[in-house]
């Protein structure tokens, strides 16, 4: 339990400074296109208002995870690799469920797969999600093993944060993305499977 304890502690602390250096401004050189804290806080807050509640975080496997995708074949799928403590993944979040929203229409879905311990989901990565992102739809490792469920979509998978893959209509990867990208950055690449 204080592992647990810990690692929420930890996690809070990380969304909490990546809010605060956005308010507190950064003397770091940003590129103009790419947003700050405080706007992935503002896009955050406008999203717990405008949309509704996703369901609860839940276990998943390899199979599950097979399964879940073949159930969405026919969509274009962005799965989005994330972690409470990966704060480039924290910063990302708000713009993928935007862009989910907005291209709902066209057949875009958005399923998150948290790289968390599958022993935190519900003293931890259930409650951050909920608080911090709860119209984010995402399942949890089962195994201790990362790779065993990221091999389902990607057997050569390097375990960074965020990896983000978007996967065609076909059921196939198309784009496999690591590392932040902005809203503007991620539109252009759904617009490319589109």
């Amino acid at each position: 339990m204080p592992t647990q304890v810990h690692a929420l502690s930890v996690s809070t602390l990380a969304l909490s400074a990546v809010l605060a250096l956005g308010a507190a401004g950064s003397s770091a050189a940003t590129p103009a296109a790419a947003p700050t804290p405080a706007t992935a806080g503002a896009s955050a807050t406008a999203n717990r208002a405008s949309t509704a509640a996703a369901p609860a975080a839940q276990l998943i496997d390899p199979a599950g995870l097979g399964k879940l995708l073949a159930e969405r074949r026919g969509k274009v799928v962005v799965l989005n690799l994330w972690a409470t403590w990966c704060v480039p993944c924290l910063r990302e979040i708000p713009d993928l469920v935007a862009l989910e929203k907005e291209f709902a229409a066209r057949g875009v879905t958005l399923v998150g797969l948290g790289m968390d311990d599958p022993g935190t989901l519900t003293e931890q990565v259930e409650p951050f999600r909920r608080k911090n992102f709860p119209a984010f739809r995402t399942w949890l490792r089962s195994e201790p093993d990362m790779d065993a469920l990221v091999s389902v979509v990607d057997p050569a998978w390097n375990e960074i944060l965020p990896t983000t893959y978007l996967i065609g209509r076909d059921g196939k990867v198309a784009k496999k993305i690591q590392g932040k990208r902005t809203l503007e950055q991620f539109r252009e690449l759904i617009l490319g499977v589109l």
